[in-house]
């Protein structure tokens, strides 16, 4: 099982490769803004590669995540089927609070 701790590592070594990703194709794109000729072409190909690493990251991420809501609706779908006078009594006591919550104002 994962716990928050792991999941909390791995969100910050996933924002830290993409903000290096992102700031190492930035370099990239300056530097080669002042070069001319090959050197360029190659930067510019260099940055493009660093941004496509990002983007497949990202994707996987995101692929991730879809897959966490997922078996989150599943489990939360299960929850309701099996215990359904326990689902409904907490969404009436979720509606008298936000109904509290609404009448203070």
């Amino acid at each position: 099982m994962v716990t928050k701790q792991d999941l909390s590592n791995k969100e910050e070594q996933f924002i830290d490769s993409v903000k290096e990703s992102l700031d190492d194709a930035e370099k990239l794109l300056r530097e080669a803004a002042s070069a001319t000729g090959d050197k360029a072409t190659e930067m510019r190909e260099s940055a493009m590669q660093s941004l496509r690493r990002t983007r497949e990251a990202l994707y996987d991420t995101q692929d991730v995540l879809m897959e966490r809501g997922r078996r989150a609706a599943r489990v939360t779908d299960d929850y309701v089927h099996d215990n359904p006078w326990q689902a409904i009594g907490m969404a009436g006591l979720a509606g008298v609070l936000i109904g509290a919550l609404i009448c203070r104002r």
